[in-house]
């Protein structure tokens, strides 16, 4: 790992974080290799069950890193995309913890992962159509999946920023948390989500993700193909058996 991306692990949860707060976090190739390899560590360990994304110094991220950019530098993984991370998400869930700005790619490297905390002074925005660029790692996609269209269009073509507040109400995160606290808000979650079934916590994240681009008639089936395996798991008799008997399940992801 590079020291621009700090990873560490405790209780069965990643944390990966961004580690370059004199640039305000922004993300150049080796943050890049960085994150790519730190989700191939989740997806590969099963000791790990989620991962927490956040930034050094009270920042998420302000995007792509623009002096790297003029060079030549693309912050780009083949297979995975911008950041190692925009094209290929983890198959295990991922938290965003954002304290102040998660603008450009750094915003899009929020809206990719599954929850979402952040510091009531967070701000966030893709404006990269001021600088005539255009939000091509998944801003333009993603954000009309998850806050209305119109909101999305706005948000694009006028580059202007919104509050935390104003992603809580549009459903956009998960969580508003003090100032100084969102990391700690995702671990929350995080540790919620290890307790679980770890299958099931796979199947049913890959469920919800696929699911949007399922017709009807398909649904079903397509989900049958995921979830069936779970039910004749291990874990599932596993599961049933703590609850009848009152204790904490041992789970073994099989």
């Amino acid at each position: 790992m590079s020291d621009e991306v700090l990873v560490s692990v405790e209780d069965g949860v990643m944390i990966v974080t961004i580690n370059r707060p004199k640039a305000k976090n922004s993300v150049n190739l080796a943050v890049a290799k960085g994150i790519a390899a730190a989700m191939d560590e989740l997806d590969s360990n099963n000791d790990i069950r989620a991962a927490i994304l956040t930034g050094a110094d009270n920042t998420f991220c302000a995007g792509m890193d623009l002096k790297a950019f003029v060079t030549g530098e693309l912050p780009v993984i083949e297979g995975r995309g911008f950041a190692g991370l925009c094209e290929a998400t983890p198959k295990k869930p991922l938290i965003a913890a954002v304290e102040g700005y998660a603008l450009a790619g750094g915003f899009e490297l929020a809206i990719c992962c599954d929850l979402i905390v952040v510091a009531d002074n967070a701000k966030f925005g893709i404006p990269e159509a001021k600088r005539g660029l255009a939000a091509a790692a998944g801003g333009l996609m993603r954000l009309p999946r998850q806050i209305p269209s119109r909101i999305a269009m706005e948000m694009a073509l006028t580059g202007d920023f919104i509050t935390a507040q104003r992603a809580y109400d549009l459903g956009l995160v998960n969580k508003v948390v003090e100032a100084g606290g969102a990391l700690e808000g995702a671990k929350a979650f995080a540790r919620s989500i290890a307790a679980n079934g770890p299958m099931a916590v796979i199947a049913s994240k890959k469920v919800v993700i696929e699911s949007q681009d399922w017709q009807q008639s398909e649904m079903f089936p397509e989900q049958a193909k995921i979830v069936d395996g779970v039910f004749t798991s291990h874990d599932a008799i596993e599961g049933a058996t703590a609850f009848a008997e009152k204790r904490a399940p041992n789970w073994k992801g099989c």
